[in-house]
């Protein structure tokens, strides 16, 4: 997750009218690299939907297209007491979520664990034990009990494992490969599910793991759970990501399983992976060196240049060369801290995209106090515009996955439950991917659009929760396909 501060008043526009020629030249440059015009976004898109189409065919693709095993939407009467745990980032999140017999409602209670960084980078035990440890402390906390053997039942669980995992049943995920900065060893090409179950059954906690999802796909039944126009949940935070409910006649790669053409399954794209290939992406020299400077060199294309984990890091590496090899930005003075790695992140460039004064005197004291930098006006004209080059093209790029998904299901009219810190936070990200999208799909002006992406239910915890109860009452009526392990579920 990506920290954002507090929204502020609405930001003002910039003049350019004392910025020396050297340093508009160098504007220019930069408007030039980060432009996606409305004929990219077309290209663009229309290669996404091949990419979908080919990630779902038994060959596959570089987007991974995984199939959930959620077969179908809630009704909005699963009645029940769920745990929900999401591992995704920065933090370890435990909920309780009670949905009670109103339609679309829930209760939630919830703990947030902050995730050492050390245990990011550590082994797989140390994880397992990690996350064991918060759900006992959130279970003895909230459900006072001394003994939790005592207890009367186990409570469902709902596992959001946000990283690409490929599942051959809802209860089982086999981790793909580790993203957002994660790197555990011991756990890439093994299902996570008993993993995590030894560490339960170690403490010997009153929990049945119910359903392991992808927060993407928590997202997208959550939000249709409260509004049933929702057909696409999307994640543009530290990562990106989006999930949508497909007909399993239309997934080559499960026909073995011989499921009725027409039932749902929720497919979890994971199109952060989007054309690795780099056929379509207009990356600048910058996009370059993060990928290259990556952890994973070649995966993750379309991810690093829109998700928050990279705006930061792309806004820093852009003013280093321009100090070390343009204009001489910030001329004489110790950059030091600018050369730190990832030392940046989006945050920062919210901050200067809110400075709401002509002068950018919010913008000079981030500087100041993050940077030790003094920065003169032209050179904070320079720094703002670059920050809204960055934000405005991650925006717009965004909108390709969202009309790549609602092209190949011929969606004309639908809204789009996105979540995350870039979505929510983000100066101006919702009416720049908005634009994008009238652009990529040629709505007419001055109408409403037809396809309105707005802020999802809280996909993690509810979502999770909820796919928990859409599992168990598939077991009840006998409908197992995609389930592993229904021992204790009913």
């Amino acid at each position: 997750m990506v920290d954002f501060p507090p929204r502020r008043k609405p930001s003002r526009k910039g003049s350019m009218a004392d910025v020396p020629k050297d340093l508009l030249e160098q504007i220019k440059e930069l408007e030039r690299l980060f432009t996606v015009d409305q004929a990219k976004l077309i290209e663009v898109t229309d290669h996404f939907v091949k990419e979908l189409e080919k990630g779902l065919s038994v060959e596959g693709g570089s987007i991974p297209m995984n199939p959930t095993w959620v077969m179908g939407y809630p009704d909005g009467y699963e009645t029940g007491t769920f745990l929900a745990l999401d591992m995704g980032g920065t933090n370890l999140r435990v909920c309780e979520i009670i949905l009670p017999e109103e339609k679309g409602e829930f209760e939630i209670i919830q703990s947030k664990y902050r995730m050492p960084e050390e245990l990011k980078t550590g082994d797989s035990e140390e994880l397992w034990e990690y996350i064991a440890d918060c759900l006992q402390q959130f279970i003895e906390y909230h459900h006072e009990v001394e003994d939790l053997e005592q207890m009367d039942s186990k409570l469902p669980l709902g596992f959001t494992f946000s990283f690409p995992a490929t599942q051959d049943f809802i209860d089982h995920g086999v981790l793909q490969r580790w993203t957002k900065g994660f790197d555990i060893s011991g756990v890439e090409g093994k299902d996570v599910a008993p993993l995590l179950e030894a560490a339960l059954q170690k403490r010997k906690l009153p929990v049945k793991l119910s359903a392991l999802i992808n927060d993407t796909t928590g997202t997208l039944i959550a939000s249709h759970y409260t509004d049933d126009t929702m057909q696409i949940g999307c994640i543009f935070g530290t990562g990106c990501n989006a999930a949508y409910m497909e007909n399993c006649g239309s997934v080559p790669k499960i026909a073995h399983y011989n499921l009725p053409p027409d039932m749902p399954i929720a497919i979890n794209c994971e199109y952060g992976a989007f054309d690795n290939e780099l056929v379509v992406l207009p990356r600048t020299p910058f996009d370059v060196i993060i990928d290259n400077d990556s952890p994973r060199p070649g995966q993750q294309a379309f991810e690093k240049m829109i998700a928050g984990l990279y705006l930061g890091e792309l806004f820093r590496l852009v003013l280093v060369d321009l100090h070390d090899n343009k204009c001489g930005l910030f001329e004489g003075q110790d950059i030091s801290k600018l050369r730190k790695a990832y030392s940046l992140d989006a945050s920062f460039l919210s901050f200067i995209e809110e400075d709401p004064f002509e002068n950018l005197s919010e913008t000079g004291e981030l500087f100041a106090n993050e940077l030790s930098l003094k920065a003169s006006k032209p050179e904070l004209e320079l720094c703002r515009r670059l920050a809204e080059l960055i934000g405005t093209r991650a925006a717009r790029l965004s909108a390709c996955g969202v009309a790549a998904i609602c092209k190949k299901k011929n969606i004309e009219s639908c809204h789009v439950g996105a979540d995350g810190s870039v979505f929510n936070k983000y100066p101006h990200f919702k009416a720049r991917g908005a634009q994008a999208l009238r652009e990529i799909l040629g709505w007419p002006k001055g109408k409403r659009d037809p396809i309105d992406i707005r802020a999802a239910e809280d996909g993690s915890g509810v979502g999770a929760a909820l796919i928990a109860a859409l599992t168990i009452k598939r077991v009840k009526a006998g409908n197992l396909a995609g389930i592993r392990n229904t021992e204790g579920m009913v």
